[in-house]
């Protein structure tokens, strides 16, 4: 296998993610030491937390709030992720103006413009923005129905609110001015989107929202949400309000097994370029670049010189397992580099220096929801499907209002009351997800091997079927 991936000495599989690794794991925060009360207790120490910890803070500093966190803040998808600040709704834009209207669809979508520059605001105000940049998201088509759905997808999303400068066409050559993708076809860019080192981002958020008097609770275990009240393994913890933000994780808590299905993503990362190979990549600025596959790859050039490659891999183990520190299956290993070679041919015999995975949690109907019951105080927020750096900056925003009783824009987003149905039970859950997604592979191949504007059948009954 060494020999195989062309892997660096001392290549790591695991250890969180490259990006705690690069900065090292931080100290750990003391853990609960017994029953205590709050205003507010939030569940798990990401960004959904954090950001919700903060925005409170700020609103009315007389709050006392905890976050309790299982391991470290940061340890799941907010510091394991590809690093994109990205501002396409956190779900299905078809959904949400269904139940809510088109306008208050587009009012969603315009949030989540808002989200991105929001979030870059605070950190760069809060001093944790370093690696932070605002240049925005390439998509690239490299075969003729990805371009067509690229197209179409340019067409939706004028219909759904964006302006003609939000989104711009890119034909081969405007697309090779910012990097060379062998066999692109075209494309498209978009402003709405900022990179950032999520270990940096998410430990100095974590880091502000202390100093503003939050406590995180590290090394303690969530057992049950209950009205006004979380059981821990270390404590009960009573609050006036408690936050549920556990996203992928969601399934450890009492009676929540089928509410999301945490799904796997994979990534990993080379060795630092040369600046000869830099060269030939052509990808000189800190835009974020997508295909346009049904078998999604992400990647990031981070600022030291390297790109990070990212896919689904194995997108879910049996009964929701996976591995906690990360370690990347072989198969995804090898899958995510014969695809950085696909793109990048003259990087085909480049080093990997780290593999790792992490889980994001996905709700039935794919869409992100914010959630209020008033009668037991809890309020969930989360299924972000892949657009968490932007989607939990709004859903913390929206619960802070809902917890202030305050009628705002954000408490009318169409995205609050959704209660999506569970997922089915095993078996069926893991026999779905891994065939549906060898189907996206298979129409992959097709789609490549038929080069014809036209998305192969095969993947339109897979999303039919998955609901995507």
């Amino acid at each position: 296998m060494t020999q195989q991936l062309s892997t660096a000495p001392g290549f790591v599989n695991g250890d969180v993610s490259f990006w705690m690794r690069s900065i090292g794991e931080p100290t750990r925060r003391a853990s609960l030491s017994g029953n205590t009360a709050v205003d507010v207790a939030i569940v798990g120490a990401g960004l959904t937390g954090l950001w919700t910890a903060y925005y409170l803070k700020k609103a009315k500093p007389e709050l006392e709030i905890a976050l309790i966190e299982r391991e470290f803040a940061g340890f799941g998808a907010s510091g394991r992720n590809g690093g994109w600040m990205s501002a396409e709704p956190a779900g299905q834009f078809g959904r949400y103006a269904k139940t809510g209207g088109i306008d208050a669809a587009r009012n969603l979508q315009r949030e989540m413009f808002g989200a991105v520059q929001e979030s870059v605001d605070v950190a760069r105000a809060e001093g944790f923005d370093e690696d932070l940049v605002h240049d925005g998201l390439v998509h690239a088509a490299t075969n003729a129905a990805q371009l067509a759905r690229a197209r179409a997808h340019m067409a939706e999303m004028k219909e759904q609110g964006w302006a003609s400068n939000d989104v711009t066409e890119l034909s081969p050559s405007e697309l090779a001015e910012r990097v060379h993708i062998e066999g692109a076809q075209g494309g498209y860019w978009t402003q709405h989107c900022a990179r950032v080192h999520p270990a940096k981002y998410t430990r100095g958020l974590a880091e502000v929202v202390e100093k503003l008097g939050a406590t995180i609770y590290e090394g303690t275990t969530a057992l049950s949400i209950e009205p006004h009240r979380v059981a821990t393994n270390r404590g009960v913890v009573r609050a006036q309000y408690v936050v549920q933000a556990l996203e992928g994780y969601t399934h450890t808590l009492k009676g929540k097994k089928r509410k999301f299905l945490p799904m796997n993503s994979s990534m990993v990362i080379t060795e630092r370029l040369t600046d000869a190979q830099l060269e030939q990549v052509g990808w000189h600025g800190a835009e974020l670049v997508g295909d346009m596959a049904h078998s999604f790859t992400y990647m990031h050039r981070t600022e030291d010189g390297r790109i990070a490659i990212g896919g689904r891999g194995v997108p879910y183990n049996f009964n929701n397992s996976y591995d906690r520190r990360g370690r990347t299956a072989d198969s995804a290993v090898l899958q995510l580099k014969k695809r950085l070679g696909e793109l990048f041919p003259m990087l085909a015999d480049v080093k990997l220096e780290q593999s790792w995975s992490g889980v994001l949690g996905v709700p039935r109907d794919w869409s992100a929801a914010v959630n209020y019951d008033r009668e037991s105080g809890v309020l969930t927020a989360g299924g972000y499907v892949g657009h968490g750096l932007s989607g939990t900056n709004l859903a913390a925003r929206t619960v802070r209002d809902l917890i202030l009783d305050e009628d705002t824009e954000l408490t009318r987003l169409p995205w609050i009351g959704r209660n999506p149905r569970n997922w089915e039970i095993e078996p069926i859950r893991w026999l779905g997800a891994s065939v549906l997604y060898k189907v996206y592979g298979y129409a992959d191949n097709c789609e490549y091997s038929l080069n014809q504007p036209k998305t192969h059948w095969t993947a339109r009954m897979a999303n039919l079927i998955s609901g995507r």
